[in-house]
């Protein structure tokens, strides 16, 4: 990143002011505009040198450097983030298959994924075919060729079944 100009760098004759308060002032000569600065104990910035005359705004160089940083700063990638899918006891296969689909498209983009199969009812009472559902569903996510780690083994919850997986 290429630092501003500031005070006696500018060269230009004339320069058009923006204050602190984002007010512009018009075109005038440098000398003017710097007196100016100093008058505020603040600097002249020069903006930008693409135009004729350049823009200079007068305002304290290092907030406005931190302020540039802070705009061109990358936002990072957030890794890790929880998506859920929610089955149900009585999910058909076609839905199983949508669901697997999401949860590729879930964990290649390195998010972690949380299986919940919600039971009501007596539905309770038949676990093992709750935990068949969340199996076929872990098949069908590995025959597309995607290797799973499982973050956290199927257990009882008080909802239903859950489990936590992520791509290895």
């Amino acid at each position: 990143m290429k630092k501003p100009l500031i005070n006696q760098q500018i060269r230009a004759k004339e320069v058009r002011i923006v204050d602190e308060s984002g007010k512009q002032l018009g075109i005038m000569p440098t000398k003017t505009a710097l007196d100016m600065a100093k008058e505020r104990n603040l600097d002249l910035i020069q903006v930008t040198e693409k135009v004729v005359p350049p823009v200079c705004k007068i305002g304290d160089y290092g907030k406005y450097l931190y302020s540039l940083k802070k705009k061109n700063k990358k936002p990072k990638a957030k890794s890790g983030e929880l998506k859920s899918i929610r089955l149900s006891f009585n999910i058909s296969q076609n839905d199983l298959q949508i669901r697997a689909k999401n949860a590729i498209k879930f964990l290649n983009n390195r998010e972690k994924v949380r299986i919940d199969l919600i039971l009501r009812g007596r539905q309770k009472g038949l676990g093992q075919v709750g935990k068949e559902k969340v199996r076929q569903l872990i098949e069908i996510i590995e025959s597309q060729g995607i290797e799973i780690k499982i973050e956290r083994e199927l257990k009882k919850v008080p909802r239903g079944l859950s489990m936590i997986i992520s791509k290895k």
